[in-house]
């Protein structure tokens, strides 16, 4: 699999500036090319490669910025007529563009992301506007979140979610996300799954900062239908792995009387690169069938000395009574980018509706 800075190459300038060039006779192609691929441009990597190509773009377009978004219309226009539906990630410098030499001109930046976010998502670029603007911005979205395309329905939830990985923050939002709840209503039983899920997402943003929001939305919202049922419990997954009571309670998710018996740990001495492997069993003692969500933790040894907890899910089913299940896991320890790991005692938990019923030490070596 190639990098993906490498989707910005030659053949992909090639293509995008023939589609520019039937569109807007004027467009200095051969220049464009040269600029775009030079200055540096095999060291760059795929942000870096994005905004110079958005630099580029504004360049050789040369138009004020209405006059680029009619132009931008038009080359998106042209590049479906040539059988491109939907952009590739490497066309997201388009909603870039509206983000970089826009931004005093909402109207047309209104009217720009809701045209180019059903080609390539906006989501990101549609930020420093709520930020500048604040209701003003969304109330715009507001009106998205009822949109008869799918893409600009899900922009409106998406791009406004308090804390969009990858995207800057939005701490007004953070702060205070009632001005956001309407889009979230208008879109609780939308048709598009795809659209759903980011309001599941934008629900888990808010539960992070403002649980009690997200614990009354979750009362009002419980029953409407399975596919908002099924929002609620995605966007509350921060809560249900932090074990909020209240939560825990709305889901029927008690944890009296469900026993973890014979927890071990069968590898108590792991080297990085291996996995902990542990067992034990859990047995419904209530005299009636009862929902269990099981869970384990790993503390894992900080650089400073301390223990830090992270939840992985096991389940989530009816356990019959007086019925013990056994349960073996395995939680791997390999190198990977976006963790390290650091020797000395870790430790393991099991963990029945929110409740941690058991704790036992490992070591973590070299």
């Amino acid at each position: 699999m190639g990098l993906i800075k490498d989707i910005y190459s030659p053949a992909f300038y090639n293509k995008f500036t023939e589609a520019v060039k039937s569109i807007h006779h004027s467009f200095d192609k051969e220049g464009f090319m040269t600029a775009v691929l030079g200055n540096g441009f095999e060291q760059m990597e795929w942000k870096d490669r994005m905004k110079h190509t958005t630099r580029c773009f504004h360049q050789f377009l040369a138009a004020d910025f209405p006059e680029a978004v009619q132009l931008i219309k038009n080359i998106i226009d042209r590049l479906r007529a040539d059988g491109q539906d939907q952009g590739g990630l490497a066309h997201i410098f388009l909603a870039d563009y509206i983000e970089t030499y826009g931004l005093d001109d909402l109207e047309n930046a209104v009217s720009a992301f809701e045209f180019i976010t059903q080609f390539i998502s906006c989501e990101f670029a549609v930020r420093p506007f709520i930020i500048k603007y604040g209701d003003q911005m969304i109330k715009e979205m507001v009106s998205w979140s009822k949109h008869k395309n799918h893409h600009v329905r899900r922009l409106s939830s998406e791009g406004s979610r308090p804390r969009l990985p990858w995207a800057m923050a939005i701490p007004a939002l953070k702060r205070n996300p009632e001005p956001i709840l309407p889009i979230l209503e208008n879109l609780k039983t939308d048709p598009s799954e795809y659209v759903r899920r980011s309001v599941a997402n934008s629900i888990n943003d808010i539960a992070k900062d403002h649980p009690d929001v997200v614990i009354a939305l979750a009362a009002r919202w419980q029953g409407i239908s399975k596919e908002t049922d099924a929002i609620i419990k995605h966007g509350s997954r921060t809560l249900l792995k932090q074990g909020h009571a209240e939560i825990l309670k709305q889901y029927g998710l008690e944890s009296e009387n469900i026993a973890v018996q014979d927890f071990r740990i069968l590898t108590p001495e792991v080297k990085i690169g291996d996995s902990v492997e542990f067992a034990f069993s859990i047995t419904n003692q209530n005299p009636a069938s009862h929902t269990v969500r099981l869970e384990y933790g790993i503390y894992y040894k900080k650089s400073k000395g301390h223990l830090a907890r992270k939840v992985f899910k096991i389940s989530e089913k009816v356990y019959e009574p007086n019925v013990t299940v056994n349960i073996n896991r395995k939680q791997s320890f390999r190198l990977i980018t976006t963790r390290v790991f650091h020797v000395g005692e870790h430790q393991v938990s099991i963990i029945v509706n929110g409740e941690e019923k058991g704790l036992l030490d490992f070591i973590l070596s070299e």
